[in-house]
């Protein structure tokens, strides 16, 4: 039966933007990890392909008891960087499960961008050390830039942050965000500059290694961003085995995260440190150091989507189209 009453609701990348929370970000990427730990949450087969222009990529997922299905399609475009427009580019779609009628379009790059920072924070309190007070940050970038500021939000006893630019040179408007917050400077060599940090977080492109293994002090941990397509690569030879390495979902770090490089690392899966509960680097020895391999999973986007899509309809927030379906 048709329904010429159906309404689709639009919410542009300002609206999307606007409606985010860092504290309710982190709780939905948090619920996110819980969902797929206990496999009450899906993330279906990752798309991650390579064109002439960039990448292209589908998400996709779904939790059947909060009746919640969508995807996100994405990817990263380095020719936008000629009109000064965002290389990285993002859409949401969520779905009514019972029919399969769109009910949500979102632009989704400040979506990721919260997510994945989201998700940084969450690997922090759980794996780097308490009293952890200096890291170091590889791009200075939107992630890079999101990163530090939910690190900083996460660990406040962070007191000492040094960057590394991918061409090496100062990059004074990512000081001045954060010169308020923490003694913030240019590091000096790569491999120096991770040897004074108790947290390393990795947020490029993913052309190479960034440093070298013998760098990384006991007790350090990383975060790592950059590396979430076939080839992409931050981490050195070598550093993955003789860390305590968690990943957000295991078949996808294997296939674009940093354990493409070593898939005979025994990686695990960071919901089920979340779902265990315990104390912060449970079950990690000491002086151990750990890794969190980032690559990105659909719940986050979805969960992150579905909260924006409540407090749109709160808040009167975005355009609702007309979309008939039968």
């Amino acid at each position: 039966m048709a329904n010429n009453a159906a309404q689709l609701l639009l919410l542009d990348r300002y609206q999307a933007a606007a409606l985010l929370r860092p504290d309710e970000v982190l709780a939905s990427v948090r619920a996110a990890f819980l969902l797929h730990a206990v496999g009450e949450g899906r993330n279906f087969p990752l798309v991650r392909e390579a064109l002439p222009q960039g990448v292209f990529g589908i998400k996709s997922g779904g939790v059947a008891r909060m009746e919640l299905l969508g995807m996100k399609a994405a990817g990263f475009w380095p020719g936008n960087r000629r009109y000064g427009a965002d290389g990285h580019q993002a859409t949401i779609m969520l779905f009514d499960p019972a029919s399969g009628r769109p009910q949500c379009l979102i632009d989704g790059v400040a979506v990721t961008t919260e997510r994945t920072a989201a998700a940084g924070a969450l690997g922090l309190l759980a794996l780097a050390r308490p009293d952890s007070a200096a890291l170091c940050v590889f791009g200075t970038g939107v992630q890079g830039g999101a990163q530090l500021d939910y690190a900083l939000r996460a660990l406040p006893g962070l007191r000492t942050v040094r960057y590394r630019t991918s061409d090496g040179r100062r990059d004074a408007k990512f000081e001045a965000r954060f010169a308020q917050r923490c003694d913030i400077a240019p590091g000096g060599g790569a491999d120096a500059m991770v040897a004074d940090s108790d947290i390393v977080i990795t947020a490029t492109t993913g052309r190479g290694p960034l440093f070298s293994p013998q760098a990384v002090r006991p007790g350090t941990h990383l975060n790592c961003v950059g590396s979430d397509t076939r080839g992409k690569r931050e981490l050195p030879a070598g550093l993955l085995a003789r860390a305590s390495v968690w990943v957000d979902d295991l078949t996808q770090a294997l296939a674009i995260g940093e354990l493409q490089w070593a898939p005979q690392t025994p990686g695990k899966e960071f919901g089920d440190l979340l779902a265990a509960g315990g104390p912060a680097r449970q079950g990690v020895a000491a002086g151990a150091v750990t890794i969190f391999d980032m690559t990105g999973i659909a719940l986050q986007d979805l969960l992150v989507a579905r909260m924006l899509q409540q407090r749109a309809v709160a808040t009167g927030t975005g355009t609702s189209v007309a979309w008939p379906w039968q």
